[in-house]
Protein backbone atom coordinates (compact mmCIF):
# COMPACT_ATOMS: atom_id res chain seq x y z
CA UNK A 1 0.00 0.00 0.00
CA UNK A 2 1.36 2.86 -0.90
CA UNK A 3 2.00 6.38 1.41
CA UNK A 4 0.54 9.32 0.75
CA UNK A 5 3.30 12.25 -0.24
CA UNK A 6 3.09 14.88 2.52
CA UNK A 7 2.75 18.41 1.31
CA UNK A 8 6.45 20.06 1.37
CA UNK A 9 4.63 23.03 3.69
CA UNK A 10 3.22 19.84 6.14
CA UNK A 11 7.38 18.82 5.96
CA UNK A 12 8.14 22.27 7.03
CA UNK A 13 5.49 22.41 9.54
CA UNK A 14 6.41 19.00 11.03
CA UNK A 15 10.19 19.62 11.06
CA UNK A 16 10.10 23.61 12.58
CA UNK A 17 7.68 22.35 15.63
CA UNK A 18 11.12 20.56 16.57
CA UNK A 19 12.61 23.78 17.49
CA UNK A 20 9.60 26.23 17.57
CA UNK A 21 7.17 24.16 19.74
CA UNK A 22 4.04 25.37 20.27
CA UNK A 23 4.86 28.51 18.65
CA UNK A 24 4.30 27.26 14.96
CA UNK A 25 0.64 27.98 14.89
CA UNK A 26 -1.85 26.53 12.25
CA UNK A 27 -4.89 27.51 14.88
CA UNK A 28 -7.48 28.82 12.74
CA UNK A 29 -7.97 31.94 14.43
CA UNK A 30 -4.21 32.80 14.18
CA UNK A 31 -4.06 31.92 10.89
CA UNK A 32 -7.09 34.48 10.31
CA UNK A 33 -5.03 36.92 12.26
CA UNK A 34 -2.12 36.49 10.17
CA UNK A 35 -4.10 36.95 6.65
CA UNK A 36 -4.46 40.52 5.99
CA UNK A 37 -3.03 44.20 7.01
CA UNK A 38 -4.96 47.08 6.57
CA UNK A 39 -5.96 46.80 3.17
CA UNK A 40 -8.68 46.12 1.10
CA UNK A 41 -7.34 42.97 -0.80
CA UNK A 42 -9.06 39.41 -0.29
CA UNK A 43 -7.07 38.12 2.49
CA UNK A 44 -5.78 34.43 2.31
CA UNK A 45 -5.23 32.14 5.27
CA UNK A 46 -1.31 31.25 6.19
CA UNK A 47 -0.82 27.46 6.22
CA UNK A 48 0.92 28.15 9.43
CA UNK A 49 2.30 31.31 11.82
CA UNK A 50 5.87 30.50 13.15
CA UNK A 51 6.13 32.65 16.39
CA UNK A 52 10.25 33.60 16.02
CA UNK A 53 12.31 34.62 18.67
CA UNK A 54 15.51 34.99 18.08
CA UNK A 55 17.54 35.70 14.69
CA UNK A 56 18.66 31.67 14.73
CA UNK A 57 15.06 30.71 14.77
CA UNK A 58 14.52 33.00 11.62
CA UNK A 59 17.92 31.53 9.88
CA UNK A 60 16.63 27.80 10.71
CA UNK A 61 12.99 28.44 9.36
CA UNK A 62 13.96 29.72 6.06
CA UNK A 63 16.44 27.33 5.65
CA UNK A 64 14.39 24.72 5.70
CA UNK A 65 11.30 26.60 3.67
CA UNK A 66 13.93 27.58 0.60
CA UNK A 67 14.74 23.91 0.92
CA UNK A 68 11.41 22.40 0.43
CA UNK A 69 10.28 25.99 -1.80
CA UNK A 70 7.53 27.25 0.47
CA UNK A 71 6.37 30.73 0.76
CA UNK A 72 7.37 33.35 3.76
CA UNK A 73 5.59 36.07 4.49
CA UNK A 74 7.02 38.24 7.12
CA UNK A 75 4.71 40.02 9.90
CA UNK A 76 5.12 42.30 11.79
CA UNK A 77 1.97 44.50 13.41
CA UNK A 78 -0.34 43.83 10.74
CA UNK A 79 -0.67 47.47 9.90
CA UNK A 80 0.16 47.90 6.15
CA UNK A 81 -1.97 49.37 3.43
CA UNK A 82 -1.16 47.89 0.32
CA UNK A 83 -1.31 44.06 1.23
CA UNK A 84 2.81 44.07 1.74
CA UNK A 85 1.77 40.62 4.78
CA UNK A 86 -1.28 38.94 2.53
CA UNK A 87 0.23 35.63 2.47
CA UNK A 88 -1.30 35.42 -1.22
CA UNK A 89 0.31 31.54 -1.71
CA UNK A 90 -0.18 30.60 1.17
CA UNK A 91 2.74 29.07 2.85
CA UNK A 92 4.23 30.42 6.53
CA UNK A 93 3.13 33.68 8.24
CA UNK A 94 6.76 34.87 9.69
CA UNK A 95 5.32 36.68 12.93
CA UNK A 96 8.45 38.63 14.41
CA UNK A 97 6.49 40.49 16.82
CA UNK A 98 8.13 38.97 19.58
CA UNK A 99 11.45 40.03 18.82
CA UNK A 100 10.98 42.91 20.78
CA UNK A 101 14.34 43.48 22.66
CA UNK A 102 16.40 46.72 22.61
CA UNK A 103 19.51 45.68 22.30
CA UNK A 104 21.98 49.21 22.80
CA UNK A 105 21.68 52.45 23.30
CA UNK A 106 24.71 54.47 22.77
CA UNK A 107 23.62 58.04 23.67
CA UNK A 108 26.87 59.78 23.06
CA UNK A 109 26.50 58.96 19.76
CA UNK A 110 22.79 59.39 19.10
CA UNK A 111 22.40 55.68 18.04
CA UNK A 112 20.55 52.45 18.81
CA UNK A 113 20.22 48.71 18.02
CA UNK A 114 16.98 47.23 18.37
CA UNK A 115 14.81 43.90 16.91
CA UNK A 116 12.28 44.15 14.30
CA UNK A 117 9.17 44.03 16.55
CA UNK A 118 9.90 47.25 19.18
CA UNK A 119 7.53 49.76 17.69
CA UNK A 120 8.30 53.35 17.48
CA UNK A 121 6.43 54.27 20.74
CA UNK A 122 8.04 51.66 22.74
CA UNK A 123 11.43 52.83 21.51
CA UNK A 124 10.93 56.31 22.31
CA UNK A 125 9.29 55.49 25.81
CA UNK A 126 12.62 53.84 26.81
CA UNK A 127 14.55 56.44 25.22
CA UNK A 128 12.84 59.55 26.96
CA UNK A 129 14.88 59.79 30.34
CA UNK A 130 18.22 59.93 28.16
CA UNK A 131 16.73 63.19 26.19
CA UNK A 132 16.45 61.21 23.13
CA UNK A 133 13.73 60.40 20.51
CA UNK A 134 13.35 58.31 17.39
CA UNK A 135 11.80 60.63 15.07
CA UNK A 136 10.08 58.61 11.94
CA UNK A 137 6.10 58.58 12.75
CA UNK A 138 3.93 57.18 10.19
CA UNK A 139 0.90 57.42 12.41
CA UNK A 140 0.07 53.76 13.52
CA UNK A 141 0.97 51.34 15.79
CA UNK A 142 3.60 49.63 13.64
CA UNK A 143 7.03 47.82 14.30
CA UNK A 144 10.34 49.15 13.06
CA UNK A 145 11.13 45.98 11.25
CA UNK A 146 7.92 46.96 9.43
CA UNK A 147 8.68 50.63 8.74
CA UNK A 148 11.83 49.36 7.41
CA UNK A 149 10.31 46.87 5.20
CA UNK A 150 7.93 49.60 3.77
CA UNK A 151 10.57 52.54 3.89
CA UNK A 152 8.07 54.29 6.35
CA UNK A 153 8.16 58.37 6.49
CA UNK A 154 5.02 59.86 8.65
CA UNK A 155 4.24 63.47 9.57
CA UNK A 156 8.07 64.13 11.17
CA UNK A 157 9.79 63.33 8.27
CA UNK A 158 9.89 67.39 6.37
CA UNK A 159 12.34 67.79 8.69
CA UNK A 160 14.12 64.37 9.70
CA UNK A 161 13.51 62.37 7.02
CA UNK A 162 12.01 59.12 6.35
CA UNK A 163 13.47 55.82 7.15
CA UNK A 164 16.29 55.89 4.10
CA UNK A 165 17.62 58.68 6.22
CA UNK A 166 17.69 57.17 9.97
CA UNK A 167 18.20 53.61 9.43
CA UNK A 168 22.46 53.04 9.70
CA UNK A 169 22.61 49.34 9.45
CA UNK A 170 20.30 46.00 9.73
CA UNK A 171 20.99 42.44 10.23
CA UNK A 172 19.19 40.63 7.53
CA UNK A 173 18.15 36.89 7.32
CA UNK A 174 18.28 36.00 3.42
CA UNK A 175 15.96 33.42 1.89
CA UNK A 176 18.85 30.24 1.98
CA UNK A 177 19.24 31.37 5.76
CA UNK A 178 22.43 33.20 5.59
CA UNK A 179 22.86 35.89 8.03
CA UNK A 180 24.39 38.79 6.76
CA UNK A 181 25.32 42.17 8.70
CA UNK A 182 24.67 45.47 6.25
CA UNK A 183 25.92 48.98 7.71
CA UNK A 184 27.48 50.20 11.09
CA UNK A 185 27.37 52.73 13.78
CA UNK A 186 29.34 55.60 11.97
CA UNK A 187 27.52 58.41 9.85
CA UNK A 188 29.14 58.05 6.50
CA UNK A 189 31.04 55.27 4.69
CA UNK A 190 32.44 54.45 1.07
CA UNK A 191 32.94 51.29 0.92
CA UNK A 192 31.28 48.80 -1.65
CA UNK A 193 27.71 48.84 -2.38
CA UNK A 194 24.90 50.12 -0.25
CA UNK A 195 23.27 47.07 0.97
CA UNK A 196 21.47 48.66 3.55
CA UNK A 197 19.33 51.12 1.28
CA UNK A 198 18.33 47.69 -1.20
CA UNK A 199 16.94 46.04 1.80
CA UNK A 200 15.26 49.27 2.88
CA UNK A 201 11.59 49.41 1.17
CA UNK A 202 12.08 45.86 -0.48
CA UNK A 203 8.71 44.81 1.56
CA UNK A 204 10.15 41.61 2.78
CA UNK A 205 11.06 40.49 -0.74
CA UNK A 206 14.73 39.89 -0.24
CA UNK A 207 15.18 38.96 3.04
CA UNK A 208 14.07 39.46 6.65
CA UNK A 209 15.43 42.09 8.59
CA UNK A 210 16.05 40.73 12.70
CA UNK A 211 18.41 43.47 13.94
CA UNK A 212 18.12 47.45 13.05
CA UNK A 213 20.72 49.94 14.01
CA UNK A 214 19.10 53.21 14.43
CA UNK A 215 19.95 57.25 14.07
CA UNK A 216 18.30 58.48 17.46
CA UNK A 217 17.93 62.84 17.85
CA UNK A 218 17.81 65.04 20.88
CA UNK A 219 15.04 66.17 22.48
CA UNK A 220 14.28 69.71 21.19
CA UNK A 221 14.39 72.12 24.00
CA UNK A 222 10.92 73.91 23.13
CA UNK A 223 8.23 72.31 21.07
CA UNK A 224 5.04 74.14 20.24
CA UNK A 225 2.30 73.09 17.52
CA UNK A 226 -0.02 75.70 15.83
CA UNK A 227 -3.52 74.91 13.71
CA UNK A 228 -4.20 77.50 10.73
CA UNK A 229 -7.70 77.35 8.89
CA UNK A 230 -8.29 78.52 4.95
CA UNK A 231 -11.14 79.45 2.73
CA UNK A 232 -9.39 77.72 0.24
CA UNK A 233 -7.07 74.91 -0.38
CA UNK A 234 -4.88 76.54 -2.57
CA UNK A 235 -4.33 79.17 0.03
CA UNK A 236 -3.35 76.02 2.02
CA UNK A 237 -1.17 74.82 -0.12
CA UNK A 238 0.60 78.08 -1.27
CA UNK A 239 1.29 78.60 2.23
CA UNK A 240 2.95 75.86 2.56
CA UNK A 241 5.12 76.07 -0.37
CA UNK A 242 6.12 79.60 0.42
CA UNK A 243 7.04 78.27 4.17
CA UNK A 244 9.45 75.59 2.64
CA UNK A 245 10.88 78.37 0.09
CA UNK A 246 11.78 79.84 2.85
CA UNK A 247 13.38 77.08 4.82
CA UNK A 248 11.85 77.34 7.67
CA UNK A 249 12.69 74.69 9.79
CA UNK A 250 9.24 73.31 10.44
CA UNK A 251 9.12 69.85 11.81
CA UNK A 252 5.62 68.85 11.10
CA UNK A 253 2.80 70.51 8.43
CA UNK A 254 -0.24 68.42 7.94
CA UNK A 255 -3.11 69.42 5.55
CA UNK A 256 -6.18 68.13 6.16
CA UNK A 257 -9.62 69.04 3.44
CA UNK A 258 -12.61 70.53 4.27
CA UNK A 259 -14.30 66.68 4.68
CA UNK A 260 -10.96 65.34 6.86
CA UNK A 261 -11.80 68.04 9.40
CA UNK A 262 -15.88 67.78 9.40
CA UNK A 263 -14.95 63.77 10.20
CA UNK A 264 -11.92 64.67 12.66
CA UNK A 265 -13.91 67.84 14.90
CA UNK A 266 -16.82 65.01 15.32
CA UNK A 267 -14.47 62.23 16.10
CA UNK A 268 -11.83 64.13 18.22
CA UNK A 269 -14.06 66.73 19.63
CA UNK A 270 -12.25 69.41 18.33
CA UNK A 271 -15.10 72.19 18.38
CA UNK A 272 -13.30 75.27 18.55
CA UNK A 273 -12.80 74.33 14.58
CA UNK A 274 -14.72 75.12 11.69
CA UNK A 275 -15.08 72.42 8.83
CA UNK A 276 -12.23 74.20 6.18
CA UNK A 277 -9.45 73.31 4.99
CA UNK A 278 -6.65 73.17 7.45
CA UNK A 279 -3.04 72.65 8.26
CA UNK A 280 -1.47 71.24 11.84
CA UNK A 281 2.49 72.67 12.10
CA UNK A 282 4.61 72.06 14.37
CA UNK A 283 7.99 73.80 15.19
CA UNK A 284 11.11 72.45 17.08
CA UNK A 285 14.16 74.48 18.42
CA UNK A 286 14.82 77.36 21.66
CA UNK A 287 12.07 78.84 23.10
CA UNK A 288 12.84 82.01 21.18
CA UNK A 289 13.17 80.10 17.77
CA UNK A 290 10.21 78.56 18.18
CA UNK A 291 8.66 81.41 18.52
CA UNK A 292 10.17 82.81 15.66
CA UNK A 293 8.70 80.22 12.97
CA UNK A 294 6.02 80.58 14.71
CA UNK A 295 5.49 83.91 13.90
CA UNK A 296 6.64 83.82 10.36
CA UNK A 297 4.63 81.32 9.14
CA UNK A 298 1.36 82.82 10.48
CA UNK A 299 2.52 86.41 8.68
CA UNK A 300 2.77 83.99 5.60
CA UNK A 301 -0.56 81.73 6.60
CA UNK A 302 -2.15 84.98 6.17
CA UNK A 303 -1.36 86.16 3.46
CA UNK A 304 -2.46 83.21 1.81
CA UNK A 305 -6.00 83.44 3.55
CA UNK A 306 -5.39 81.94 6.74
CA UNK A 307 -7.19 82.92 9.71
CA UNK A 308 -7.54 82.36 13.25
CA UNK A 309 -3.60 80.85 13.73
CA UNK A 310 -3.72 79.44 17.30
CA UNK A 311 -0.48 78.08 18.60
CA UNK A 312 0.64 76.18 21.96
CA UNK A 313 3.42 75.10 23.81
CA UNK A 314 1.23 72.84 26.36
CA UNK A 315 2.27 69.35 25.95
CA UNK A 316 -1.70 68.25 26.33
CA UNK A 317 -2.53 70.54 23.80
CA UNK A 318 -0.06 69.41 21.41
CA UNK A 319 -0.71 65.80 22.30
CA UNK A 320 -4.65 65.98 21.65
CA UNK A 321 -4.52 67.88 18.22
CA UNK A 322 -1.48 65.52 16.93
CA UNK A 323 -3.91 62.44 17.94
CA UNK A 324 -6.58 63.97 16.37
CA UNK A 325 -4.47 63.73 12.72
CA UNK A 326 -3.33 60.25 13.99
CA UNK A 327 -7.07 59.05 14.58
CA UNK A 328 -7.97 60.85 11.03
CA UNK A 329 -8.30 57.23 9.19
CA UNK A 330 -10.93 55.89 12.03
CA UNK A 331 -12.44 59.62 12.05
CA UNK A 332 -13.37 59.21 8.12
CA UNK A 333 -14.26 55.80 8.92
CA UNK A 334 -16.90 57.01 11.42
CA UNK A 335 -17.99 59.80 9.02
CA UNK A 336 -20.06 57.51 7.30
CA UNK A 337 -21.08 55.15 9.19
CA UNK A 338 -21.29 51.59 7.59
CA UNK A 339 -18.67 52.13 5.58
CA UNK A 340 -14.92 51.33 4.79
CA UNK A 341 -12.15 52.76 3.84
CA UNK A 342 -9.35 52.02 0.57
CA UNK A 343 -6.46 54.58 1.23
CA UNK A 344 -3.86 55.65 -1.22
CA UNK A 345 -1.01 58.02 -1.69
CA UNK A 346 0.36 59.89 -3.80
CA UNK A 347 3.35 61.97 -3.62
CA UNK A 348 3.91 65.09 -6.45
CA UNK A 349 6.72 67.70 -6.56
CA UNK A 350 5.43 70.32 -4.21
CA UNK A 351 4.66 72.81 -7.11
CA UNK A 352 2.05 70.30 -8.35
CA UNK A 353 0.33 69.31 -5.22
CA UNK A 354 -2.79 71.71 -5.73
CA UNK A 355 -3.20 70.39 -9.01
CA UNK A 356 -2.91 67.13 -7.91
CA UNK A 357 -5.12 67.01 -4.71
CA UNK A 358 -8.02 69.41 -6.20
CA UNK A 359 -7.83 67.13 -9.41
CA UNK A 360 -8.67 64.15 -7.03
CA UNK A 361 -11.27 65.79 -4.88
CA UNK A 362 -12.92 66.34 -8.70
CA UNK A 363 -12.75 62.86 -9.68
CA UNK A 364 -14.35 62.02 -6.74
CA UNK A 365 -17.10 64.15 -7.26
CA UNK A 366 -17.54 62.84 -11.18
CA UNK A 367 -17.53 59.52 -9.32
CA UNK A 368 -19.85 59.84 -6.49
CA UNK A 369 -17.10 58.98 -3.64
CA UNK A 370 -17.31 60.53 -0.28
CA UNK A 371 -13.44 61.10 0.38
CA UNK A 372 -11.68 62.66 2.64
CA UNK A 373 -7.84 63.60 2.11
CA UNK A 374 -4.79 64.10 4.38
CA UNK A 375 -1.45 65.16 3.36
CA UNK A 376 2.22 65.72 4.73
CA UNK A 377 2.58 68.31 2.26
CA UNK A 378 5.82 69.60 3.40
CA UNK A 379 6.93 66.37 1.12
CA UNK A 380 4.44 66.76 -1.45
CA UNK A 381 2.57 63.46 0.06
CA UNK A 382 -0.90 62.73 0.53
CA UNK A 383 -3.54 60.33 0.98
CA UNK A 384 -6.93 59.90 0.27
CA UNK A 385 -9.55 57.79 1.86
CA UNK A 386 -11.89 56.38 -0.66
CA UNK A 387 -15.06 55.52 1.24
CA UNK A 388 -17.32 52.76 0.29
CA UNK A 389 -20.64 50.66 1.34
CA UNK A 390 -19.41 47.18 1.65
CA UNK A 391 -23.32 45.84 0.95
CA UNK A 392 -23.11 47.66 -2.22
CA UNK A 393 -22.55 45.40 -4.95
CA UNK A 394 -19.11 46.67 -7.12
CA UNK A 395 -18.59 49.58 -4.44
CA UNK A 396 -15.29 48.10 -4.03
CA UNK A 397 -14.10 47.96 -7.29
CA UNK A 398 -15.44 51.55 -7.91
CA UNK A 399 -13.54 52.36 -5.28
CA UNK A 400 -10.38 51.16 -6.86
CA UNK A 401 -11.20 52.86 -9.98
CA UNK A 402 -10.84 55.81 -8.19
CA UNK A 403 -7.98 54.86 -6.70
CA UNK A 404 -6.10 54.01 -10.25
CA UNK A 405 -7.20 57.56 -11.13
CA UNK A 406 -5.43 59.66 -7.91
CA UNK A 407 -2.34 57.48 -8.76
CA UNK A 408 -2.53 58.28 -12.60
CA UNK A 409 -2.64 61.66 -12.13
CA UNK A 410 0.24 61.85 -9.41
CA UNK A 411 2.36 60.16 -12.12
CA UNK A 412 1.21 63.03 -15.00
CA UNK A 413 2.29 65.64 -13.10
CA UNK A 414 6.15 64.10 -12.13
CA UNK A 415 5.36 62.53 -8.75
CA UNK A 416 5.56 58.98 -7.65
CA UNK A 417 2.76 55.99 -7.30
CA UNK A 418 3.60 55.86 -3.62
CA UNK A 419 5.01 57.91 -1.20
CA UNK A 420 5.26 56.29 1.50
CA UNK A 421 2.83 52.96 1.45
CA UNK A 422 4.86 51.03 -0.52
CA UNK A 423 3.68 48.52 -3.91
CA UNK A 424 2.81 45.37 -1.80
CA UNK A 425 -0.86 43.99 -4.36
CA UNK A 426 -2.01 47.34 -4.37
CA UNK A 427 -0.02 49.26 -6.89
CA UNK A 428 2.15 46.70 -8.90
CA UNK A 429 0.53 47.88 -12.16
CA UNK A 430 1.87 51.30 -11.74
CA UNK A 431 5.55 50.31 -10.87
CA UNK A 432 7.01 49.72 -14.71
CA UNK A 433 5.10 52.66 -15.63
CA UNK A 434 6.86 54.82 -12.97
CA UNK A 435 10.54 53.03 -13.38
CA UNK A 436 10.11 51.82 -17.22
CA UNK A 437 10.77 48.08 -17.99
CA UNK A 438 14.69 48.36 -18.26
CA UNK A 439 14.46 49.34 -14.45
CA UNK A 440 11.97 46.74 -13.08
CA UNK A 441 14.21 43.93 -15.10
CA UNK A 442 17.25 45.29 -13.16
CA UNK A 443 15.01 44.87 -9.78
CA UNK A 444 13.61 41.51 -11.44
CA UNK A 445 17.64 40.43 -11.40
CA UNK A 446 18.15 41.25 -7.76
CA UNK A 447 15.28 39.46 -6.31
CA UNK A 448 16.34 36.42 -8.35
CA UNK A 449 19.87 36.33 -7.06
CA UNK A 450 19.14 36.98 -3.42
CA UNK A 451 15.45 34.47 -3.81
CA UNK A 452 15.94 32.28 -6.78
CA UNK A 453 13.34 29.98 -5.17
CA UNK A 454 10.97 32.42 -5.07
CA UNK A 455 9.63 32.08 -1.91
CA UNK A 456 9.96 35.06 0.53
CA UNK A 457 6.44 37.46 0.17
CA UNK A 458 5.90 36.01 -3.09
CA UNK A 459 3.69 38.34 -5.61
CA UNK A 460 4.41 41.24 -4.27
CA UNK A 461 6.00 44.19 -6.19
CA UNK A 462 5.89 41.91 -9.11
CA UNK A 463 2.75 39.77 -10.41
CA UNK A 464 5.25 36.63 -11.08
Amino acid sequence: MDTPTMRPVDVVIAAARGFLGDRLSTNATVREQHSHGEDSSPPTLPDAVAFVETTEEVSRLLALCNRHGVPVVPFGAGTSLEGHVNPVRQGISLDLSRMTAILEVHAEDMDCLVEPGVTRQQLNDHLRDQGLFFPVDPGSHCTLGGMVATRASGTNAVRYGTMRENVLGLEVVLADGRVIETGGRTRKAANGYDLTRLFIGSEGTLGVVTRVRLRLHGIPEAMSSAVVQFETLEGAVRSTIEVMQMGIPVARIELLDDDMMEAAIAYSKLEHLQPRTTLFLEFHGTEAGVQEQAATVEAITAGHGGAGFRWATDPSERAKLWKARHDSYWAGVAWKPGHKALTTDVCVPISRLAEAILGAKSDAKELGHATCIVGHVGDGNFHQMVLYDPSVPGALERAWDMDKRIVARGLDLGGTCSGEHGIGLGKREFLEREHGPEALAVMRSLKATLDPNGILNPGKMFRN
